[in-house]
């Protein structure tokens, strides 16, 4: 019989903070879809200005380390970013952050919200599976 590694450990959803962009900035830059081409293409003052002025952010941090985190745009009505280290996917994390992000942004506003994310990947359907239709493509 295997022995199966059982890791307990909390997490902890909150609002993000200027304090967490360097370890959002970590989690953003180690994933394996939707990479950037160029880390630099994404400022840490573009998120700061993200989650303090266009919309709100959220992180949900294990060990006092950052592992997922997502921002939405209520100036231009569309999610600007949901991501987690490749090693925490799967455990319902991602699902957590997107609908916190989508409560809050709801209780803003009634405008549809829009994302754009790339075709035929994991990120596709977890967006469909969330219930997210396509309307086009670009």
């Amino acid at each position: 019989m295997k022995k199966r590694l059982i890791i307990n450990y909390r997490m902890i959803f909150r609002e993000a903070t200027i304090q967490d962009i360097k370890q959002i900035q970590l989690v953003r830059n180690s994933v394996k879809e939707n990479t950037l081409s160029d880390p630099n293409l994404v400022p840490d003052r573009d998120v700061e200005d993200y989650i303090l002025n266009r919309g709100k952010g959220w992180v949900c941090e294990i060990n006092s380390e950052i592992v997922g985190f997502s921002i939405v745009d209520l100036k231009e009505n569309n999610i600007w970013a949901l991501f987690l280290a490749p090693e925490f996917e799967r455990q319902g994390i991602g699902r957590k952050l997107h609908d916190m992000m989508l409560d809050w942004y709801f209780s803003q506003t009634n405008i549809n919200v829009w994302l754009g994310t790339s075709p035929n990947t994991r990120a596709e359907q977890f967006y469909k599976k969330a219930g997210w239709k396509i309307i086009g493509t670009h």
